[in-house]
């Protein structure tokens, strides 16, 4: 396991007072969020159909947990995402433009490949969803969209370090968001893999958004991995922020503008995919039968994490981890739950 040990961690909350803060940065939180971009809660499935198309494949190779039903031919999957099952949603419910959800998402990440402070077998995030017309697929909405998140995210910093005056020793989180694309850290760090190229990007602008995500650039790859089926790979992105306690690029949030038909249909051939489109909500979206969206998750764990100051985030939530990670944190006063 990859687990970083910051130097001279000092965890600033109890345990009791971890968990009470917890529970008030979700509520503060949510409830600001959804003011801002309009937002109604809704429930949401843990799992879905297995041949109804609406499971996340993220980046096509991640196995979904999968299991039978007793006196079923139904196949369920636990949910990787919402992605596609919120817009769906949205429809069923008869949402407007302008207006749209939210809930909570709890999926399992068995194949993840990368345990370590910030990524678990256990992922839990915001989900939210959000109808908008043809004229809002733009790069200047999804601007203005992700700084209102931003701003959710600094209000709920002000009044958690307002009633534990202790995190005041957690840094502000820079309320202006610098906006670059993958595109253009390849061109200004070209020798550095695409972590190292975040990394350094967030070294001088502290909160950004990187866009474009899921096509090749130069090199031929992507920046990262995205599904061909939600996002827009030319008006998407992710929140990062580079002041936290592991002095590195932290990822709260991957979101952007969804596909359309055309997009999507230009996107499933570049992937290779073209075998979803006979999948229920394939044909739907290609037909034009879905609304236009925007739409996005946002970690909830991680978010906990980032204003509570802590390093790890099993400090946060409960997981499953190797026995050297546990003893590497006991050791350095890093609590695990």
């Amino acid at each position: 396991m990859n687990t970083y040990i910051p130097k001279d961690y000092t965890n600033l909350l109890s345990m009791y007072d971890t968990q009470k803060a917890i529970s008030l940065v979700k509520r503060l939180f949510q409830d600001r969020l959804a003011a801002l971009l309009n937002l109604e809660r809704v429930s949401a499935p843990l799992f879905v159909d297995r041949d109804s198309g609406l499971n996340d494949n993220l980046n096509g190779v991640e196995r979904p947990v999968g299991f039978d039903i007793l006196h079923s031919d139904h196949k369920a999957e636990v949910v990787q995402s919402l992605a596609k099952w919120k817009r769906l949603a949205l429809k069923r419910y008869g949402f407007y433009p302008g207006r749209g959800l939210y809930t909570d998402m709890n999926a399992i990440r068995r194949d993840e490949d990368e345990l370590d402070n910030l990524h678990s077998v256990y992922v839990d995030q915001w989900d939210w969803e959000k109808i908008i017309l043809a004229e809002n697929r733009t790069i200047d909405y999804l601007k203005s969209t992700v700084m209102d998140i931003v701003t959710a995210i600094c209000d709920t910093q002000d009044t958690i370090q307002a009633i534990y005056p202790q995190l005041q020793r957690v840094p502000k989180i820079e309320r202006r968001v610098s906006f670059v694309t993958a595109l253009q850290l390849e061109r200004m760090y070209p020798e550095l893999s695409r972590k190292e190229r975040e990394a350094a990007y967030l070294k001088e602008h502290h909160t950004a958004f990187i866009m474009g995500i899921g096509d090749k650039l130069m090199d031929g790859k992507p920046h990262d991995g995205r599904a061909p089926d939600y996002d827009d790979w030319a008006l998407n992105g992710d929140i990062m922020v580079g002041k936290d306690v592991l002095n590195g690029g932290f990822e709260l949030s991957s979101m952007g503008i969804r596909v359309d038909p055309k997009s999507m249909d230009e996107q499933l051939t570049k992937a290779g995919c073209d075998d979803r489109r006979e999948l229920p909500y394939h044909k739907m979206l290609l037909n034009g039968e879905l609304p236009l969206t925007i739409g996005g998750g946002i970690g909830q764990s991680r978010l906990c994490m980032l204003l509570l100051g802590k390093a790890h985030i099993g400090e946060v939530q409960a997981s499953i981890w190797d026995q050297e990670t546990l003893d590497r944190c006991a050791s350095a006063g890093i609590v695990i739950l």
